[in-house]
């Protein structure tokens, strides 16, 4: 078998799915940190969080190559079979998330977009602090949703540590660094996979939208 060593380095992630991917990072863990005494930071960092998503999931169908969810979300048996070669050591070199990976960004993509969503119309227990939406339901409604949202970071927080211990896996195991392409966007393929990018208008069209829903949806859809 090749080294992936020895093989040929090409662009894997590119650079909007690269930024979106860590500042997600630095927002989540702002939004934890701001949770309890600033909650305006933490409301602000949540619409940030929002227009992430919403682009994220544009650029699943928009963008080129390994942003594409066609890429990585593949069916229950690819699945099953990926997972039997788990504890072989040595891992081949994936255009992209690996079929378990995919099925975990997806996961948490989802219960990103629940955090963000049951944000706002969550309200505190004192009526003090409420989401931009919270008018549209009942106090009592506002309080059941504020209870969602925490359970659902909860839920983010363990496929988050997952997510972490797959990456420390891979390259503590599998010898393979995960992180690295992350950074640069290139990683070493045994032959070329032929990744071919997105044009920039459409990376135009999806910050464009995404920040505008971001903001109309601050603003409690009401211009």
């Amino acid at each position: 078998m090749a080294s992936p060593e020895a093989g040929v380095r090409a662009k894997l992630w590119d650079a909007p799915v690269r930024i979106v991917h860590w500042l997600l990072v630095v927002l989540v863990a702002f939004s934890w940190w701001s949770s309890e005494d600033h909650l305006n930071w933490h409301r602000w960092s949540g619409y940030a969080i929002l227009g992430l998503v919403l682009f994220r999931i544009y650029w699943g169908f928009a963008g080129g190559g390994a942003a594409r969810f066609a890429s990585f979300v593949k069916g229950p048996g690819a699945v099953l079979a990926y997972a039997r070669g788990l504890p072989q050591r040595a891992a081949a070199a994936v255009p992209g998330h690996n079929p378990l990976g995919g099925w975990s960004v997806i996961a948490i993509l989802a219960v990103l977009a629940v955090q963000v969503t049951t944000g706002l119309f969550a309200v505190d227990v004192d009526a003090f602090e409420a989401g931009p939406m919270s008018d549209r339901v009942s106090f009592e409604t506002g309080r059941a949703i504020a209870e969602v949202h925490e359970l659902s970071f909860r839920a983010l927080q363990a496929l988050l540590v997952l997510h972490v211990a797959a990456v420390l896996f891979y390259l503590f195991y599998k010898r393979t660094n995960l992180i690295r392409p992350m950074v640069t966007g290139w990683r070493t393929f045994p032959q070329d996979p032929g990744l071919a990018g997105a044009p920039a208008w459409r990376l135009v069209v999806g910050v464009v939208l995404a920040a505008a829903i971001a903001w109309f949806v601050s603003k409690g859809l009401r211009l």
